[in-house]
């Protein structure tokens, strides 16, 4: 488990991850390299001032090829300056994916989420190193947990997608809607693993729990704060939160095979479900549930990089590397493990070596935001897949946004790779 690759955990339950886990080599990148010496690409591919945008659709339509996606839509802009925007494929049959269309942004919002944090942080409402037992203090060790370490992933709450019973109720009914009490209920149902500050997991149930130590914090809802103090700020107005299932019109259609095992199907009989409108609420706390579409979901991940909105003091602790080796592996945790150069984790963001990125993948749905600080270049890449993209025996996929970003990264930033998977 050790050996698994991090890149999987965005926003994925564990029984889908389960799914996923015959290509987890390529989900972690090792197939990038792969596709690019297939490709005739190498690490002397033509650089930032000479590229060409109609090669970064060409490598798009290359790695669709690849993974049988059934629509990309990539986004690539050079110190806010757009290079490329482009939607290829199809959202249904017979209609077009267009570059307007809005989708889910997964974990990028879990990196608003953190940038939320530390705006409270710089204006004085809270202390990243403030214990958040004050704020909920019926939560089992919150005297121990502080902001940080629930934005670093490091509190040690089970993450609720772990829970056997939470993964038959979100397979049995993708449709259901559940709380932040659900969620927390369902964390904190299993044995804790380690004591605050002691180990990393990835757990989705650190961002319920500070979802609601900022409301406790603020007196406001998470909505209502986000608004206000991040996406108004940063003119992210694609980017909206959706208490439901719903997707703003145009809606990207997402369809999958995941649940092919949980249903008993028989391995090679046809089965291909569409999964948009699936209720996302178990990914995040509630008010953060959020659907965006190209140029926000790279637009977001550039105001981390360049900390927009954060004092510098803020700015350095989201992207701080102190978690580099932090870690270890713990018997039944699955996103238990060591961080390295290839996933470190900040506060809220992926460190993937000079590389700011975040990586959701869920419902039939993939995508990569990331920005290169030193270039100034956002690369931000969403896909669907095809029915032959997923194993007629176990419903697997990858994330085939990973190989798509690495992909166009090595091309306009040959200088500035990311680390290959371990």
């Amino acid at each position: 488990m050790a050996n698994r690759s991090a890149d999987l955990f965005s926003t994925l339950p564990v029984s889908r991850r389960a799914i996923v886990v015959a290509g987890a080599a390529v989900a972690g990148g090792a197939m990038a390299p792969v596709i690019l010496a297939r490709r005739g690409f190498t690490q002397d591919a033509t650089p930032v001032a000479g590229s060409s945008p109609d090669e970064i659709v060409a490598i798009a339509r290359r790695v669709m090829d690849d993974f049988s996606l059934r629509a990309t839509i990539l986004h690539v802009a050079i110190d806010g300056e757009e290079i490329v925007t482009e939607a290829i494929g199809e959202s249904m049959t017979g209609v077009p994916a267009t570059s307007d269309m809005r989708f889910r942004n997964g974990a990028v919002a879990i990196s608003l989420i953190s940038t939320l944090m530390l705006t409270l942080v710089d204006d004085g409402v809270i202390g990243l190193d403030d214990p958040i037992g004050a704020l909920l203090p019926d939560l089992p060790e919150s005297d121990a947990a502080t902001f940080r370490m629930l934005a670093n992933m490091t509190a040690g709450y089970r993450d609720h997608v772990q829970n056997p019973d939470f993964l038959d109720a979100i397979q049995d009914n993708p449709f259901r809607a559940f709380t932040p009490e659900d969620l927390i209920g369902y964390s904190l149902a299993q044995p804790r693993l380690f004591e605050p500050g002691a180990n990393w997991e990835y757990s989705h149930s650190n961002y319920v729990i500070l979802g609601l130590a900022l409301e406790a914090a603020t007196g406001q809802s998470v909505e209502q704060s986000m608004q206000e103090q991040v996406l108004d700020p940063l003119g992210l107005t694609a980017t909206v939160n959706n208490a439901t299932g719903q997707i703003p019109e145009p809606a990207l259609h997402a369809f999958s095979s995941e649940r092919r095992q949980w249903l008993g199907i028989d391995p090679g009989m046809r089965f291909y479900e569409e999964s948009t409108f699936w209720n996302p609420s178990w990914t995040i706390t509630r008010g953060a549930v959020q659907t965006t579409n190209i140029r926000d979901f790279a637009a977001s991940m550039v105001a981390v990089g360049e900390g927009s909105l954060l004092s510098p003091e803020s700015k350095a602790a989201q992207i701080d590397r102190g978690l580099l080796e932090f870690g270890a592996p713990l018997e039944g945790c699955v996103t238990c493990h060591t961080l390295g150069e290839r996933y470190v984790y900040g506060l809220g963001v992926v460190l993937q070596g000079p590389w700011i990125i975040q990586n959701p993948l869920f419902s039939g749905e993939s995508g990569v935001s990331g920005y290169l600080p030193s270039h100034k270049l956002a690369i931000a890449v969403a896909n669907t897949y095809g029915e032959e993209s997923f194993d007629m025996t176990t419903g697997a996929y990858h994330n085939a946004s990973i190989p798509l970003f690495e992909a166009i990264a090595a091309y306009l930033a040959p200088d500035a790779a990311t680390p290959e998977a371990e």
